[in-house]
């Protein structure tokens, strides 16, 4: 792993070594195992690395072919290692020592631009071709690692952050509206829609499938990776389907445990995260290795508000985890004393950019300072596992069978899940039919949708034309899907690859800062893949569902877990617990806020004289869900963001 940079010049001034040294001055705010420098006439190419895997450990970075003048520098773990020794006939005798970087530069000899559609893992890198005096860079498809850049007419930078990049005299430090507006605008953990942009508008980003060449003085991005719902796979059976998807999954864990240093992984007490641990512990007990385990807990003088069927502490099911599997050595994290308001500032500084999901912020860092003191070199966990290995929604799935006119299948499902998890069927079959026929509910609504409020100054929205933008994506005016369901949701998150900039931003960047990379085998393009071929059958049958997960990790996980239905964990609902002590401190900056003209200039006003009347209530832990506290949250981290440009 590594921070990569450089500098290229389109015309044939040489480069400026002191620009390069102010780059890599920069970076030296992250540790490294080795900071190394290769440079030509035009172009100037840095890596400041972190040793991960074995083949890592004093590799040469970047590193220059002499035989075919190309030089990569890399921020790169490949995982289909062996696949691609085969494809390019790589000899037995070179192979164990290869680094990840070189695969890399053989990929390119072989395929170009298409070498991308081979390489499975996490990356971001740049070649220099002398040869074809051609730049290449790319991004793996979900983004893993970040690529920054700025371009001007005589000049290219990038970096993987983006600090060093406005240490250039030539980069200027300016907001970016549009990036802002749509930032305030959408409503989920999402940051902007456009996923080339960022808060600076002399800085772009390669977005997550996409590569870019610079040739002829011409630049080119394009994207290479598209994730669609295309034929469906026919197995003769559920044990064929759990066979295959189990052997697809446990490749997948395996090639993420390639590391010289300890294995950890973040576990809950859910299916994901326990899968992803199941499947690990399965290949390093037959090394004799352990695998810690990183949970978050609350603090001991926290009392649970949420509903019985949620769980704030999760041990329970953790434990039962830990103890089922074995093999793991297991750390409970309560950071005590910590708060989301306390770790704005850190968290802005490794963020580089607003954040959303500042319930989390504390124990989301605090779990990467607690895995770098246990010499963890790979942190696994299962983030993307809601849309590849534990999909399925039973009513959704429901409603299709109720449309088909499925009705003795329909029937089956209906009172197995009812058995399941309780509730009458009568009230099911009424949501089922809502959700089968959205007409029914334009002409018989229920309730007060939930809306959390927008952050954006209704005139700034406006004049940016944020929402028209938004509707060429067929967002409404929360910046989501108008008229959308649960299966258009997820067909639309593997093809919007705006979906996961944010959360990739903030694991690369925890990652660069704590010395180890966070690893997501329900990432793997290999698992999602198989995931989208599946019929839906295969995640809802017998009143179950998540079936395929629940199916896949018999003897893995414990029934309590792999079964479990009922209780869902819910993490992050004690932040207003943890702020009470600050709450003052909280609420008088809340003030200064009010009071910014510059920053109400993008900020919604109204809408924050209205979260203020409630705040002034008094704190309470129980409206630690209540959207006008976390609309006030949010808008003070970007209130802080913007006192950086003053």
């Amino acid at each position: 792993m590594s921070a990569i940079a450089g500098i290229y010049h389109f015309n044939e001034e040489p480069i400026n070594l002191p620009h390069c040294h102010n780059l890599m001055t920069a970076l030296q705010k992250y540790p490294a195992d080795s900071i190394q420098m290769w440079h030509s006439e035009k172009v100037f190419l840095g890596c400041h690395a972190q040793w991960i895997t074995p083949e890592s450990v004093g590799e040469q970075l970047p590193f220059y072919d002499f035989e075919r003048q190309c030089t990569i520098t890399a921020d790169a773990i490949i995982d289909n290692r062996e696949e691609l020794f085969q494809r390019l006939q790589v000899k037995p005798s070179d192979q164990k020592g290869m680094t990840d970087s070189e695969l890399i530069l053989l990929s390119y000899y072989k395929w170009e631009e298409d070498a991308l559609k081979f390489l499975v893992g996490d990356f971001a890198f740049v070649i220099w071709d002398e040869r074809k005096q051609k730049l290449f860079g790319a991004r793996d498809f979900s983004g893993s690692r970040t690529l920054y850049y700025h371009q001007n007419y005589q000049k290219f930078a990038f970096c993987t952050t983006i600090d060093p990049l406005l240490s250039l005299p030539f980069i200027e430090k300016k907001l970016n509206e549009q990036w802002l507006a749509e930032y305030l605008v959408v409503s989920g953990m999402i940051d902007a829609v456009d996923s080339s942009l960022t808060p600076y508008i002399t800085i772009n980003q390669i977005p997550p499938s996409h590569y870019l060449t610079i040739e002829n003085n011409s630049v080119t991005l394009k994207r290479y990776s598209y994730l669609t719902q295309g034929d469906k796979l026919k197995l003769k059976s559920n044990e064929d389907y759990i066979e295959a998807f189990q052997g697809v999954f446990q490749e997948a864990v395996t090639s993420r445990l390639r590391t010289h240093r300890k294995v950890g992984a973040q576990l809950s007490g859910g299916l994901d995260s326990g899968a992803v641990v199941g499947f690990a512990v399965n290949k390093l007990q037959r090394e004799s290795t352990a695998l810690h385990t990183y949970s978050y807990i609350p603090p001991e003088d926290f009392t649970d508000f949420t509903p019985k069927y949620l769980l704030a502490d999760e041990r329970p099911f953790i434990k039962s985890t830990v103890g089922h599997v074995g093999g793991i050595i297991d750390h409970y994290c309560d950071f005590k004393g910590k708060d989301s308001y306390s770790e704005i500032e850190d968290f802005l500084d490794i963020m580089e950019m607003p954040y959303k999901f500042f319930e989390n912020s504390f124990w989301l860092k605090g779990m990467f300072e607690k895995a770098n003191e246990d010499d963890i070199g790979v942190l696994l966990n299962g983030d993307r596992g809601n849309f590849s290995i534990s999909w399925g929604f039973p009513l959704e799935y429901y409603s299709i069978l109720l449309k088909r006119l499925k009705w003795v299948r329909l029937y089956q499902e209906l009172e197995q899940y009812r058995n399941n998890v309780g509730g009458s069927r009568l009230r099911k079959v009424k949501t089922i039919a809502r959700i089968g026929f959205p007409i029914i509910d334009r002409i018989f609504p229920e309730g007060v949708p939930y809306k959390i409020p927008s952050l954006i100054n209704p005139r700034f929205a406006e004049g940016t034309g944020v929402y028209d933008r938004f509707k060429e994506f067929g967002m409404d005016e929360t910046g989501w899907y108008s008229n959308s369901d649960i299966f258009n949701e997820r067909k639309k998150h593997f093809e919007d690859i705006f979906q996961w900039n944010a959360g990739n931003t903030l694991s690369a960047k925890l990652s660069l800062r704590y010395k180890l990379w966070k690893r997501d085998p329900t990432n793997d393009i290999r698992v999602i893949r198989f995931c989208l071929s599946l019929p839906e059958s295969q995640y809802v049958q017998n009143g179950m569902d998540r079936a395929l997960i629940r199916n896949a990790t018999v003897n893995v996980l414990p029934d309590k877990v792999r079964l479990n239905q009922r209780y869902r964990g819910v993490q992050g609902a004690d932040w207003v617990h943890r702020m009470l002590p600050k709450w003052e401190a909280f609420t008088d900056e809340l003030q200064q806020m009010r009071a910014d003209k510059k920053a109400l200039e993008y900020l919604d006003a109204q809408a924050i004289d209205k979260a203020l009347i409630k705040i002034k209530e008094g704190a309470r832990p129980e409206y630690a869900p209540d959207p006008d506290y976390k609309f006030l949250m949010r808008s003070l981290i970007v209130y802080r963001f913007l006192k950086k440009f003053d």
